[in-house]
């Protein structure tokens, strides 16, 4: 087991690949992800990002590289469905996981509590296991770094229905970010191509995740076949 030192310094300046699929998805499965994350850990990623238990369980038997797990429950209407509640915490703790990332948005949770109230509790209970803040705005990013979770992450910029019209990967929000924040910064989100993946590591952040890219065959697809249509 990596103790927390060790787990930064594998992921530092280094490239995280998020191995997800959801049940709608044709490779939703854990043995398929299993395989996803050895041929990402094959192409050189030093790290993993999945989601659910049973995934991630498999994963660890393919794979010795640190994780950032999630789990995505969706309850009732509500929007924040990344590791939404102490109970998904309790979930990952139980299972292990080097990294927990969560909805660090400003909006309300499932059981009613901001993440203001709620990250308190969880640092109380787990005072050893590093969190990662999923955020869409750079106030949230703040309020992350002040709460005491050990990294923010631009995660969820472009996913609010306050920050729709931002462009992704978003460059912007990253720079204020390592401006302004001493937290580490691991950047996620909408980095679809190697050029882009280059220049937000090029700006200094901790580490960078990309998914959808490399991991969703159906949603790379689409791409190709919407660039022919149009």
């Amino acid at each position: 087991m990596r103790n927390k030192e060790e787990i930064m310094e594998a992921i530092r300046g280094e490239v995280i690949v998020s191995c997800q699929a959801l049940p709608e998805e044709p490779l939703h499965s854990p043995f398929i992800m299993g395989r996803m994350a050895l041929a990402a850990y094959l192409g050189g990623a030093k790290g993993i990002r999945a989601n659910s238990v049973v995934d991630i369980r498999e994963i660890r038997t393919t794979v010795d590289l640190p994780i950032i797990g999630i789990i995505k429950k969706v309850y009732g209407e509500n929007e924040v469905f990344i590791t939404p509640t102490m109970k998904e915490i309790d979930e990952l703790m139980e299972e292990g996981v080097d990294i927990i990332a969560l909805d660090a948005t400003e909006r309300m949770r499932p059981d009613g509590l901001t993440i203001t109230e709620l990250f308190p509790v969880i640092r109380e209970k787990y005072p050893d296991q590093l969190f990662m803040a999923d955020c869409s705005t750079f106030a949230e990013a703040k309020e992350a770094s002040r709460l005491g979770f050990d990294f923010v992450g631009t995660t969820l910029s472009g996913y609010t229905s306050y920050t729709r019209d931002r462009q992704l990967p978003d460059l912007d929000l990253i720079k204020e970010i390592l401006e302004k924040i001493e937290t580490p910064l691991i950047a996620e989100g909408g980095i679809s191509t190697p050029q882009e993946l280059k220049a937000v590591m090029d700006s200094g952040v901790f580490s960078a995740v990309v998914g959808s890219a490399i991991t969703r065959p159906m949603e790379i697809t689409k791409k190709f076949i919407d660039a022919v249509k149009k």
